[in-house]
């Protein structure tokens, strides 16, 4: 059953001694971005490869070894009975067969011991091990017992050897582990987000932008995707890396913005609008830098408003689409700030608006936020709070609610 999470996931990460180890480090780095806490337990054969510093650089975690390290808090059972997940990556022919057996002669065996959370592997070793009777008969055996297996890969394989064996990439272990943690709500779902902030150019050197980073949508999106939906993104000028796995269309300015997304929604569940698009555009950009001689002492180009892509969606809606836009507000009294969101609801003909607080220290980023969800079928709102990986999640967990 796949276990539902509340908060920060936990996940313990074994890392055995393989050379695929080095590439480990770019999993814990996934998992932390997708908001899991990660702690990483190598064994003595894993700090050959990468050492205790990286793991904890990366984990933000300290990195026990030994059995023996902070033994007051029992730390050989405490990891094990935490986790809500446990991934071993790579997990080397000895160390699965060390698994098979049960032996708990490391902190990492008597961690899984210790835990009733999944266990999932991700096997790296040379063909010629993979294949040996007595890898497959121990993996098997762990299999019958729950574990589920990610990989291997076919590739160049250390030595310049090339064949099935290679330890899958660290995205794909990633996606793997936190579809684990997160029930599958949308799964056959199809969700397009937008993401990031329009730049119109006001010659091929300066643009007319926002301070939207795409923290935001690239979150929802990465939330979109654990949950099982099939993921569009739509980014403009992102300043974040979008998730692995997820089909991704540049919009840099309004106007493509509003021709990808047209394209896009009609086929679309759920459209969600979390990009910070535009109200204006420069009549005429000019082909040319503009000079300080060009433009005087004073700069005053002339600006139309631009097409506004969410009433356009609203108009053009299907039945059964969820359509969801984004009110960011400086308004300082909530009640002012509510009423404006309010009356975008009513005229873009949105199901749902998302309204948040921002300004000059407010919003923008990765920084704790509150979104507040206002519904076209209520006048009740839901408040949702915490860091844009955590109000990602809840935000599209209240609208399945609804």
């Amino acid at each position: 059953m796949t276990p539902v999470v509340a908060g920060a996931p936990r996940i313990v990460l074994g890392v055995s001694g393989g050379i695929a180890a080095y590439k480990s480090a770019s999993l814990v780095r996934e998992l932390v971005q997708a908001g899991a806490d990660v702690t990483v337990v190598p064994t003595d054969s894993a700090l050959k490869f990468v050492g205790r510093p990286t793991w904890e650089a990366l984990s933000r975690n300290p990195v026990a070894v030994e059995l023996f390290d902070d033994v007051a808090s029992v730390r050989h059972v405490a990891l094990g009975q935490n986790a809500d997940l446990i991934v071993v990556a790579p997990a080397t022919a000895h160390t699965i067969a060390s698994l098979a057996a049960g032996l708990a002669g490391d902190l990492l065996g008597t961690t899984i011991l210790a835990s009733s959370a999944p266990l999932l592997l991700a096997p790296a070793m040379h063909t010629e091990m993979w294949n040996h009777p007595s890898v497959r008969a121990n993996l098997d055996t762990l299999v019958s017992r729950g574990a589920l297996v990610v990989g291997p890969e076919s590739g160049e394989l250390t030595g310049g050897d090339v064949g099935v064996g290679r330890m899958a990439e660290p995205e794909t272990i990633a996606q793997a582990a936190l579809a684990l943690l997160v029930p599958q709500t949308l799964a056959g779902k199809t969700v397009v987000v937008s993401a990031g902030g329009t730049r119109e150019p006001l010659d091929p050197v300066r643009f007319l932008g926002n301070r939207s980073t795409g923290e935001m949508g690239v979150q929802i999106a990465r939330a979109a995707h654990a949950r099982g939906a099939e993921v569009i993104l739509v980014a403009a000028n992102l300043e974040v890396a979008a998730p692995a796995g997820i089909r991704q269309i540049p919009a840099p300015t309004v106007s493509i913005m509003r021709e990808v997304m047209l394209e896009n929604a009609r086929g679309a569940d759920i459209v969600i609008l979390a990009a910070a698009v535009a109200d204006w555009v420069p009549q005429e950009p000019s082909s040319k830098k503009l000079t300080k001689s060009e433009m005087g002492d004073t700069f005053a180009p002339t600006f139309v408003r631009a097409p506004d892509i969410a009433a356009e969606l609203g108009t053009l809606k299907p039945k059964g689409q969820l359509l969801v836009g984004f009110s960011a507000e400086t308004e300082e009294d909530p009640e002012t700030r509510e009423k404006i969101a309010r009356t975008k609801l009513k005229a873009k003909n949105l199901d749902v608006v998302a309204l948040n607080w921002v300004g000059d220290t407010l919003g923008f980023g990765d920084v704790e936020t509150i979104v507040t969800l206002l519904h076209s079928a209520s006048p009740q709102s839901r408040s949702v709070t915490g860091n844009k990986h955590s109000v990602a999640g809840q935000l599209l967990d209240a609208l399945l609610d609804r």
